[in-house]
């Protein structure tokens, strides 16, 4: 059976991905009585700006949500700490 879609693959990355996104909910949000009060998603890119246009994309209004719909997800962009000896 092929693949059709292949970025919905669960493979090891080769490559380092230094820049992320964080996505987590305001604490006052109802919805983490169903999750973790810690919830949060992490999202890592090979660049910034990869992770910038992703960043954009999902704090934009999708073309599918009702009018009048504000997601309360907040998205922050995070990158891992360099290390001293990765010059």
């Amino acid at each position: 059976m092929e693949i059709c879609h292949p970025h919905n693959l669960n493979q090891k990355t080769t490559g380092a991905k230094p820049y992320g996104i964080r996505v987590s909910l305001p604490p006052s949000d109802t919805f983490l009585h169903l999750l973790d009060t810690n919830w949060k998603r992490l999202h890592w890119f090979e660049t910034k700006k990869e992770r910038d246009q992703a960043l954009e994309d999902m704090a934009s209004e999708h073309l599918y949500s009702r009018q009048g719909d504000r997601p309360r997800m907040i998205f922050e962009a995070v990158e891992t700490p360099k290390r001293p000896d990765s010059d």
